[in-house]
């Protein structure tokens, strides 16, 4: 999946560790997440919106890290321009390395790691808000990005503290559960996969990536008619175009 893939390292990369993972992060990742937030007209709002996409983001991807580490896997996280990957990495073995065998239960534990952590964040943000006498309006229709932003408010509070928790909410509430659509190569699609191949292991694979076909598909559809996004629309279609290919690649 090239457009998920780590791209090759840069003399740009911001590098650092965070609790013993290693991070770096592709300048291509903070271009677009300035365009994101470049519908705004206002410069405070849009490095708000890159704040927040790096800090959810990390946090998605050291829920993957964090799971690998339990279960005895090292890695490493690398941010893109398409998001974010945690990367494992072979252990040693003696004289030489080897990865670590993971069961399908661990595996799809890993993959909801990633939204789970997102929405363990929101959680610790609303209880916040709430325990500091705020507000927030959370509904349906926020959540399937009908409308742009849940509603945050406190009485006395400034409008960047609301903006940065409405946009905190939306980023890990709203596209954690995106992501866990069965769509390759997103964390749903990963929980599919070896979900099928469980009960089915001769073709849980080739099941799992005609699921990623036809809800991408229709989850670019549906970003075009009925959330009127070309970005969505692009997105999934690409997603969908992808497991066709490797499908046909595989002869699957």
């Amino acid at each position: 999946m090239l457009l998920f893939q780590a791209p090759p390292p840069t003399r740009f990369d911001l590098n650092f560790n965070l609790f013993g993972f290693p991070i770096r992060v592709h300048p291509f990742f903070w271009v677009i997440a300035f365009l994101f937030g470049a519908s705004s007209n206002n410069l405070i709002n849009i490095l708000l919106w890159v704040f927040a996409i790096f800090i959810s983001i990390l946090i998605h991807e050291l829920g993957h890290a964090f799971a690998m580490r339990y279960y005895g896997q090292s890695s490493r996280i690398v941010l893109h321009g398409a998001g974010g990957v945690t990367i494992p990495e072979s252990i040693a073995w003696g004289s030489s390395y080897a990865n670590v065998a993971l069961s399908p239960n661990q595996q799809m534990l890993i993959a909801f790691a990633g939204p789970g952590a997102g929405f363990l964040f929101a959680i610790f943000i609303l209880l916040v808000v709430a325990l500091t006498g705020g507000v927030v309006d959370l509904n349906a229709a926020y959540l399937f990005g009908i409308l742009p932003f849940p509603y945050a408010h406190y009485p006395n509070g400034s409008n960047i503290v609301n903006s940065l928790i409405m946009t905190f909410l939306w980023v890990n509430i709203f596209w954690g559960l995106v992501n866990l659509l069965p769509v390759y190569p997103l964390d749903g699609g990963h929980i599919t996969r070896y979900a099928i191949m469980q009960s089915d292991p001769w073709n849980g694979l080739r099941k799992s990536l005609w699921v990623s076909v036809f809800v991408g598909a229709g989850m670019a559809l549906a970003g075009l008619i009925f959330l009127e996004s070309m970005y969505t629309a692009l997105l999934f279609g690409l997603l969908a175009f992808q497991s066709y290919q490797i499908l046909q690649s595989r002869q699957l």
